[in-house]
């Protein structure tokens, strides 16, 4: 029998060599924009120019300038990715598909998480195996982050990460079908920053017509930094640079120097007469607003989109139990916290402390940064999404409890990822400091969640009764 050979697409800008295996065919760093270069790191995505010839599709792009990450004790390197993968063309996207034909599938675009500052499609969760064995063309995308995609800049464009993420979804409208999808049924879902991500695009005009669905996953609808927060930032950059706040100041900085300057614009100040810091100190990015994405959904394609939202019951504990922050902290650290974020802190505390008594210090703070960073603003985006979309709204709770740091990680930020793709039983998210812990994944949750999300994608339920304002409960799952 003779081997079957690569598949070749020819899409608009050039045909495209990928890769055939079990799960369907694979397409690996296409270029959806322009490389950003000098001051074209601060300048809007500008369209690929194409290229002649047959393109290697079969391995991965480089991926944007970013820091090296380490969490503590955990191993999150299937969630970070290799890092800073140098090279010129990052602003790409990856697509697995069950065939590159005329089969008019369900499409899913997924924005990564990573703070604003870290991630890419390469990372190990983000593999697409599982969405193509369904029947789902998965599309995975890298956006500029850090000073390049998020530093509000005199002179450039606001929330160049965000647009680059606009960018790949019209790249998806016009490309899509040559890989057997539906441009017509595009979801578009993320987790943390690239949830953030997309409940800002559901305020943005320039979205209109192009995702039918969006699932924010342990995102924040209230999320964005006011301008005047964002100068702070930029302040700090400068200085830290030794430069004037411009793109032509800017422009001949290396990447290198604007991931040294990082932990100087760590833990900035950023309350305002008019605003709390919404992340809580742990990224000195994100996009940059004058009205929250959950005030003015309006303006955007929110009316028109189904929308599935939700977060874990223990997201802060990523945040405390990996550094060693729990037994440490203090009533003193906890109020600090509590006043960085919210306008009463000490009302806020006692109400925590009274729904939960026996509550340590790092507990109280684990369940101050969860709700901050993550369930208010969820709660915040689900209510303004269902007045305005008639009944399009459905809210998720995810509960399983990762036994990982002897047993303790349980419900935490990112937990519900490995569930999503389905990869639960890989053995590298297992073992004490891998993300699920020793133990093996509960048998079916991730054919529940997986599942879940791709009746999603293909219908617009997930499989449960929308939510209700009036009878608020989230739809459980894994708890």
């Amino acid at each position: 029998m003779t081997p079957q050979t690569d598949p070749v697409v020819e899409t608009p800008a050039g045909a495209v060599r990928g890769l055939r295996g079990a799960s369907g065919e694979r397409y690996r760093g296409l270029a959806y924009a322009a490389t950003p270069t000098g001051a074209g790191r601060f300048a809007p995505p500008a369209p690929h120019p194409g290229w002649s010839g047959v393109r290697d599709g079969t391995q991965p792009s480089p991926t944007a300038p970013q820091p090296a990450r380490a969490f503590g004790r955990l191993d999150m390197t299937p969630y970070f990715g290799p890092g800073w993968v140098p090279g010129d063309e990052y602003l790409s996207v990856d697509v697995h598909t069950p065939a590159a034909d005329d089969g008019r599938r369900p499409v899913m675009l997924f924005v990564h998480g990573g703070g604003f500052v870290t991630g890419s499609n390469r990372a190990a969760l983000y593999d697409g195996a599982a969405f193509a064995r369904d029947g789902v063309v998965l599309v995975t995308v890298n956006y500029r982050l850090g000073v390049p995609g998020f530093l509000d800049l005199p002179g450039a464009p606001r929330n160049r990460g965000l647009l680059d993420v606009l960018a790949a979804l019209v790249w998806v409208r016009n490309t899509v079908a040559v890989f057997g999808g539906d441009p017509d049924n595009v979801t578009l879902f993320g987790q943390s920053a690239g949830a953030t991500l997309i409940a800002a695009l559901l305020a943005t005009p320039e979205a209109k017509g192009l995702f039918r669905r969006a699932i924010i996953q342990s995102g924040n609808g209230a999320g964005a930094f006011t301008p005047e927060q964002a100068r702070r930032v930029t302040t700090a950059a400068a200085a830290a640079l030794g430069v004037e706040a411009t793109v032509e100041s800017f422009a001949p900085i290396p990447d290198e120097r604007y991931l040294a300057i990082l932990p100087a614009l760590a833990g900035l100040d950023l309350r305002t007469s008019t605003a709390l810091d919404p992340l809580a100190g742990l990224s000195p990015f994100s996009v940059v607003l004058p009205v929250q994405p959950a005030d003015a959904l309006a303006d955007g394609p929110a009316a028109d989109v189904d929308l599935l939202i939700g977060s874990n019951t223990e997201e802060g504990h990523l945040y405390v139990l990996p550094h060693g922050d729990l037994e440490p902290t203090t009533s003193a650290d906890l109020l600090a916290l509590t006043s960085r974020i919210h306008p009463e802190p000490e009302i806020a505390l006692a109400a925590l402390r009274t729904a939960r008594p026996d509550a340590t210090p790092g507990e109280l703070r684990s369940a101050v940064l969860g709700q901050a960073l993550f369930t208010a603003g969820t709660t915040r985006m689900a209510q303004a999404h269902a007045r305005i979309s008639g009944g399009r709204t459905h809210l998720y709770s995810f509960g399983y409890r990762s036994t990982a740091l002897d047993g303790r990680l349980g419900a935490a930020h990112t937990v519900e990822l490995p569930f999503v793709f389905d990869l639960a039983d890989q053995p590298w998210l297992h073992g004490d400091i891998g993300l699920l812990g020793p133990g093996p994944a509960p048998a079916g949750l991730a054919s529940q969640v997986h599942g879940a999300w791709i009746e999603f994608a293909r219908t617009g339920s997930p499989g449960w009764a929308p939510y209700d304002p009036r009878h608020p409960e989230a739809e459980p799952l894994g708890g």
